[in-house]
């Protein structure tokens, strides 16, 4: 597999479990998040596609983030795997409320109540739309669903993840 897609909620672990996996790979990571930060304030959907399009058109690369509207006509259709980390509530608030207090980090104690509503909303009003999105652009590739830590150490074992 050289083309993989991590999704899950905020919080899951997608970011450091997909640098993880595209080391073990050789592939680059590309985290959306931190696109959208590059992009700056003033970011539009047009720019972001853009950017998308461009670090997703190599021939492999590990992308995560779930940004299913925007970015999954783009990714999908060339992804061979797509990985979902499922993750507690519990563990994910944990994360975000731990991350804003982190020196340097791309997260703002501003943004956190509205981090905390998503997560806590996240299986009643995301995970249908990504859903949705995933079947509409890339119904044909296989899904992995991960849960806890054994699962994902794994995985990150495997042959199919090497």
């Amino acid at each position: 597999m050289r083309r993989i897609v991590v999704l899950g909620c905020a919080g899951s672990g997608k970011t450091v479990f997909a640098r993880c996996l595209a080391e073990r790979i050789g592939q680059p990571a590309v985290c959306l998040d931190e696109l959208v930060e590059r992009l700056g304030a003033g970011n539009s959907t047009p720019a972001l596609r853009n950017l998308i399009a461009t670090t997703h058109s190599g021939d492999g690369w590990v992308s995560d983030g779930n940004f299913a509207q925007v970015s999954f006509d783009l990714r999908l259709p060339r992804a061979e795997l797509i990985v979902w980390l499922e993750r507690s509530k519990v563990l994910c608030v944990w994360r975000a409320c731990r991350r804003v207090l982190r020196r340097g980090e791309g997260h703002r104690f501003g943004q956190l109540i509205r981090v905390l509503a998503y997560i806590w909303n996240f299986d009643r009003v995301n995970r249908p739309v990504i859903e949705a999105e995933r079947l509409a652009h890339g119904a044909r590739v296989p899904v992995i669903h991960l849960e806890g830590r054994r699962q994902i150490a794994e995985f990150l074992k495997s042959p199919v993840a090497g």
